[in-house]
């Protein structure tokens, strides 16, 4: 049994058959999380449209340029404290310098470039829950698996790199969707 199992919210948050008392939501346990857009991105917001284009600047899901920055839609992984393999995922966006994006552009949709190395970047979106460290753009380091997944961010120092390197407390999971505009916490509290 994992720590987390102890807590009554764990326990409601994800019990998919469990209805909040008030208003009847369900939960069924952790979730991701994303950005539409890099914050340069001075236009409309991609949401479910595939492509939007204004002038040269372009963005689609995962690639994006404004002016003379390109940006990579990136994933950073989070466990969760006291849960046996439970992971959040936060996909941001990240900016590379134009080597590394054209060598990730050549590989990407099953190209048959030679792999990218990892490379330095520049996190691209302040994360909820870490707004004090990710108001600058934050050093990360990217690492990339292959042309069918998103390259994988690494923080490169501070309580970003510290909270994937040793995860998140569920009270802190709960504060991060709530900055995130999801504030789930009065829908564990009680039955």
């Amino acid at each position: 049994m994992a720590l987390l199992d102890l807590d009554a919210r764990w326990r409601r948050f994800n019990d998919p058959d469990r209805a909040c008392p008030c208003c009847g939501q369900r939960f069924s346990g952790v979730f991701d999380i994303g950005f539409d857009h890099p914050t340069p991105w001075a236009h409309e917001p991609r949401e479910d449209q595939p492509f939007v284009k204004q002038g040269d600047d372009q963005l689609t899901a995962d690639l994006c340029r404004a002016g003379d920055q390109r940006f990579v839609r990136v994933v950073m992984s989070f466990p969760v404290q006291g849960a046996e393999d439970e992971v959040m995922h936060i996909t941001p966006w990240a900016e590379l310098g134009p080597e590394a994006f054209y060598a990730y552009l050549e590989t990407f949709d099953g190209g048959d470039a030679p792999a990218v190395d990892d490379a330095p970047a520049a996190l691209a979106n302040q994360l909820p829950g870490f707004e004090d460290e990710t108001e600058d753009a934050l050093p990360i380091l990217l690492h990339f698996p292959g042309p069918d997944a998103r390259p994988i961010a690494l923080a490169q120092g501070g309580k970003l790199a510290e909270a994937q390197e040793n995860g998140v407390s569920f009270d802190q999971l709960l504060d991060i969707y709530a900055a995130f505009g999801q504030d789930i916490r009065p829908h564990l509290q009680q039955d």
